[in-house]
């Protein structure tokens, strides 16, 4: 009887293995179940930019200020600014050597490259907000094969992290300058050579970055003289809190606190679910399953679907969390996920302390 039953229950087995295989395409199961995350912001004046991956439930920090240039990893040549510290750069005209190039030549190129002073042509100073790379418009221009065609630029370096004090449930998201550099970058091989100085100075450094497939970018700090690893390998993060330099229409690049961007250049896309009132938000967050998904509504070229609209910093009831939506989120392995936020501020009030729940669906 033993033997018979053994043979029964594999041959079950051998006939729903069939059933699969012929008529079900696979299933992927994401291998989080989902959770409650605090990522670590870091307060009120925003030092760190954290990289959080869904499938995995993981996040990897870095400081604002930790890197200066990102170099697309492509077959493209973009190098892009670090938009969280408001950086900027311009062309300087007729300038092809870059020892050659003084304070006086740029002086009043210096009151152009700048963010957030409510100019709408300092938008060509910056990258596309869309981050949509390496097709979208970058302030420094695609770097060229012959090295005579790549212009020296005069790069506003940005804000320092604020160390002040800052009031409860307001921000800082930057403090002193940073400075300026003059900077030309040229092709070395399948990678960059970049050569840079203090504006002022009649000598150069130069820096060379490989491309590294694995990620989206390779990184630089100018100021520290090095490459330096940022972001999680390309299919290891879905979405980055930050400060982020963003538009205004007609009133050029601003600057903006609790920004959510996703891992677009990664192959992420994202759509928002926006429930109208008197519906509510939360319950049908809760109700939302594989099935409703819409996979027409996936944005891929574009890193701001979730952005700054998640949160309202002006409400009529103060600081506030949009109960009326929630986000779906296709990572780059092909695995789909709802994600909501429930809080802006810590417990007591501060600013940069974000939470978010999200479930695999």
């Amino acid at each position: 009887m033993k033997k018979i039953l053994f043979c029964l229950l594999i041959g079950a087995s051998f006939i729903s293995q069939s059933c699969i295989n012929d008529n079900e395409d696979p299933v992927f199961i994401a291998p989080s179940d989902g959770e409650v995350v605090n990522p670590d912001v870091g307060g009120a004046t925003q030092p760190n930019q954290v990289w959080f991956d869904l499938g995995t439930n993981s996040q990897v920090l870095t400081n604002r200020t930790d890197w200066d240039l990102a170099f697309y990893s492509g077959s493209n040549f973009k190098v892009v600014l670090n938009s969280s510290i408001m950086m900027a750069a311009g062309k300087i005209t007729g300038a092809t050597n870059i020892d050659q190039v003084t304070e006086a030549s740029v002086t009043s190129l210096k009151n152009l490259v700048q963010v957030a002073n409510f100019n709408p042509a300092n938008e060509v100073y910056i990258d596309d907000v869309n981050g949509n790379f390496p097709a979208g418009y970058t302030a420094i221009e695609e770097i060229k094969a012959n090295d005579s065609d790549n212009a020296v630029y005069l790069v506003n370096m940005g804000k320092e992290i604020y160390t002040g004090a800052v009031a409860t449930g307001s921000v800082a998201t930057g403090g002193d300058s940073r400075g300026w550099m003059k900077v030309q970058i040229v092709r070395s091989g399948d990678g960059y050579m970049v050569k840079y100085a203090e504006v002022g100075a009649t000598s150069h450094k130069e820096l060379t970055i490989a491309k590294n497939s694995t990620y989206n970018f390779n990184f630089a700090s100018l100021k520290n003289n090095k490459e330096v690893t940022i972001q999680p390998e390309r299919k290891k993060w879905d979405i980055c809190f930050t400060v982020f330099t963003n538009t205004i229409t007609g009133a050029g690049s601003y600057i903006y606190a609790d920004f959510v961007t996703t891992n677009n250049v990664g192959g992420v896309g994202a759509y928002e679910v926006v429930i109208p009132s008197p519906g509510s938000g939360i319950e049908a967050y809760n109700n939302f399953k594989a099935s409703d998904i819409d996979a027409t509504k996936f944005i891929y070229n574009n890193q701001r679907i979730i952005g700054a609209n998640w949160r309202n910093p002006v409400g009529t009831n103060g600081l506030e969390v949009y109960g009326d939506r929630f986000y779906i989120i296709k990572d780059a392995e092909g695995y789909y996920f709802k994600l909501r936020f429930t809080r802006l501020t810590s417990t007591t009030g501060e600013r940069g302390r974000p939470q978010f729940e999200y479930k695999p669906l």
